[in-house]
């Protein structure tokens, strides 16, 4: 007899429609459409090129089109409540960003717990910035400028892309630990903040090597140190700023999640394919030249270090009355 030939046999049927109607319940299936990948910033940024390498890996490791969404403004919290708000079903993921564990304490208010309600898949890498000065300020090594803000109190400017984003808290962490004043200078992203560099309107940035390594090549900026622990294999000549600062060390980072309740499976298979993404000798080669190191792991070995970060950052925005604008 036919499902359709009792009340018991249709309830049945639509219990199974609904079951192929709700997207894939496992690895076996995923991704079952194209996949989006949300950036919180906008095209030909950092990230923006980094995620974009990584897209392209996953569209041919997945067999579905893995499609680069950029959804700036907001410190990113528009990409994040964007992925927030998707299915749990594989097929909305999320760059992350050090921004996103930044957030947690410069924003009085969130619609979101970024720990909570985001569900960690794989760091990607994390990215080496750099102490640059515009050319015309005479500072060519870390000692010489703290030497120079002690003197000088609040009279160096220091351009960030803006409040909250990487340059600005490494910079702060900077300030903090070296004990001097610069006036922070916040702009709408990198590069203004870099072309006012340039232009000699302010003193001092924590540039990212990959928007920068250009203008220091050209002689247009002057690196002086970087700001990871070990020396970078973009610009090898530059010396950790932890050699004067001990125990100093900021560096962006990336990594990719997805909506909390998604499946476990489906975690690990975009786990899997991250990661052997991040073994590929040509994107580790590429992610070099951005100045980006590659950062594999688990899931839970990602997420341990975004609750370590948040506490970190946390810190520093509390202690240097960080705003968001």
């Amino acid at each position: 007899m036919s499902c359709l030939k009792s009340l018991h046999g249709l309830a049945v049927c639509l219990g199974a429609l609904l079951l192929a109607w709700s997207g894939p319940s496992s690895a076996q299936d995923y991704p079952t459409r194209p996949v989006r990948l949300i950036i919180g910033i906008a095209p030909g940024s950092s990230p923006d090129i980094l995620g974009r390498l990584m897209a392209q890996w996953l569209s041919e490791r997945l067999g579905q089109p893995v499609i680069v969404e950029n959804r700036p403004g907001g410190g990113g919290n528009i990409a994040i409540e964007a992925v927030v708000k998707a299915p749990a079903d594989g097929h909305t993921l999320l760059l992350v960003t050090i921004q996103s564990a930044v957030n947690a304490t410069l924003y009085d208010k969130l619609n979101y717990n970024f720990i909570r309600d985001i569900a960690p898949v794989a760091s990607i890498s994390r990215q080496t910035l750099a102490l640059e000065v515009t050319p015309s300020f005479p500072a060519r090594t870390v000692p010489d400028i703290i030497a120079y803000a002690k003197a000088n109190p609040g009279r160096l400017s220091m351009a960030s892309a803006g409040n909250g984003t990487t340059p600005h808290v490494a910079g702060e962490l900077f300030k903090m630990m070296a004990g001097v004043d610069m006036a922070h200078v916040p702009y709408r992203g990198g590069s203004p903040a870099l072309t006012d560099l340039i232009g000699g309107q302010v003193q001092v940035t924590f540039a990212d090597i990959a928007s920068s390594i250009e203008y220091v090549k050209a002689g247009k900026l002057r690196a002086l140190a970087v700001t990871t622990t070990a020396r970078s294999g973009a610009l090898p000549d530059l010396p950790p700023i932890a050699d004067y600062l001990p125990g100093y060390e900021a560096s962006g980072w990336f990594g990719i999640a997805v909506p909390k309740n998604t499946p476990a499976d489906i975690i690990e298979r975009l786990n899997k394919e991250i990661n052997a993404g991040l073994a590929d000798p040509k994107i580790k080669v590429r992610y070099a030249e951005l100045g980006a190191t590659v950062f594999a792991g688990s899931p839970a070995g990602f997420g341990k270090f975004i609750v370590e970060e948040t506490e970190k950052w946390g810190k520093v925005v509390g202690a240097a009355g960080m705003k968001p604008y």
